[in-house]
């Protein structure tokens, strides 16, 4: 929300004295105050820790989709929200449902190596919020196995771990076992 819209429904705010619904229940004179906050105005209540957000913030719809919802048969809208775009039900917040736009595209390239931590997932590459490629286990948050260069099939010579990750050098390149309890160097035949 623009700072503009923020002061007007903080002047108008700070003019209507409000009651808290939870001191009235209560029995008790909860009066709710306009404060502004790093996520746009909010009420809070004096006396107890009542909040409430002033504006809208399940994301601004951009385009509908025409597509039926999963779960409650609603249109599918295209969202802007916080962290991005997003697809998230037109009935929200009574139907729940959100999909990413961005669909994970398989890379014909890619060979896809079984986990050697958990032996269940596939090693995958995925990028970090600052936009760095690492390679981790599709079956986050069970297993926790990360890698940060590209992972080669083959197997350590010191060690027997399943993988390993070409690491380059002014010396030129060379494999190293994925495993960072061993971490043996090899040469690339």
């Amino acid at each position: 929300m623009s700072s503009k819209k923020d002061n007007a429904l903080l002047s108008q705010r700070s003019k209507v004295k409000e009651s808290c619904p939870e001191c009235q229940q209560q029995g008790r004179k909860g009066v709710l105050e306009p404060r502004r906050g790093k996520h746009g105005p909010f009420l809070v209540c004096s006396e107890c820790d009542f909040l409430k957000p002033l504006g809208n913030h399940d994301g601004h719809v951009v385009k509908a989709l025409g597509v039926a919802c999963p779960e409650c048969q609603a249109e599918l809208v295209l969202r802007q929200g916080r962290y991005g775009m997003f697809i998230g039900c037109s009935d929200y917040p009574q139907c729940q449902h959100i999909e990413s736009v961005e669909k994970p595209e398989l890379d014909p390239t890619c060979h896809s190596h079984l986990c050697p931590e958990c032996g269940l997932g596939q090693i995958v590459e995925r990028k970090s919020r600052f936009g760095k490629v690492f390679y981790a286990c599709d079956s986050f948050p069970q297993c926790k196995f990360t890698l940060n260069s590209s992972p080669i099939s083959g197997e350590c010579e010191q060690c027997q771990f399943p993988l390993l990750v070409e690491r380059k050098s002014a010396t030129g390149s060379k494999l190293q076992c994925a495993n960072r309890k061993c971490n043996a160097v090899q040469k690339v035949s």
